[in-house]
């Protein structure tokens, strides 16, 4: 019977691995990067380090950064903190920006975009750059409660939001002017919550998996309705 290979690299194993990319590398190395924030692995019981895949492809991205682009630590790190929460690290300094690859949802109303959990985490100065918003229309449509922060970030729902705001706001529309959409949408939310709430009492062990399937669904379905509808309405006969 094959034995199953170990979830984890003990810190001589991990060196084995980049010593044929970076023959300087040593065990001494690898702890001062440890020791400065830049790596954080886990510890056995026992207290031996435990690294894994991601850790290890960490320790490839802080060495080549050093080696090929002679960046400072105090750099490196906060390329991988923009990583960290779904950024791409800008190039030359100044602010980093969203992914090309972590994409809002628009235009996406199948089941599974409601679904889809981003591990994008956004700066106030980052999400104005990447909506084109301005503050003053940030702070407003924070008042009416279309955008909230979500521990001391923004999210990629919050960076949609705003994107398309800041579009429609192009054509003279302005946030007061869409107070309509957020008590619609919190509706909708309503109506949903009064569908699923009796599937998740039901305590069984798929209650859960089939409430959330069913919220995708419906979530779905609405806004294909919404869509219909207003088309329906844009193409009336005048």
């Amino acid at each position: 019977m094959s034995v199953p290979a170990r979830a984890y690299l003990s810190i001589g194993e991990v060196l084995t691995k980049l010593r044929g990319d970076f023959s300087d590398i040593t065990i001494s190395k690898i702890r001062f990067l440890e020791s400065e924030g830049l790596i954080e692995p886990q510890r056995t019981p026992s207290g031996y380090r435990k690294f894994t895949a991601a850790d290890l492809d960490r320790l490839r991205y802080v060495l080549l950064l050093q080696r090929d682009q002679y960046l400072p630590l105090r750099v490196i790190k906060e390329n991988l903190e923009a990583l960290d929460r779904g950024l791409e690290p800008a190039a030359n300094g100044g602010v980093a920006a969203p992914r090309p690859t972590l994409a809002t949802i628009d235009g996406d109303s199948s089941p599974e975009s409601f679904g889809a959990i981003s591990d994008l985490r956004l700066s106030r100065e980052e999400l104005l750059k990447a909506s084109g918003l301005k503050d003053a229309q940030l702070v407003e449509l924070e008042s009416f409660g279309f955008i909230a922060l979500r521990g001391r970030h923004y999210d990629n729902d919050a960076l949609s939001v705003a994107t398309a705001v800041a579009e429609m706001a192009s054509f003279g529309i302005e946030a007061r002017h869409l107070r309509s959409f957020k008590s619609a949408a919190d509706r909708e939310i309503g109506l949903i919550e009064q569908v699923i709430t009796p599937i998740n009492r039901q305590k069984s062990a798929d209650s859960k998996a089939r409430a959330e399937e069913v919220q995708k669904q419906i979530a779905s379905l609405s806004v294909r309705l919404h869509a219909s509808l207003v088309r329906a309405g844009l193409n009336r006969p005048r």
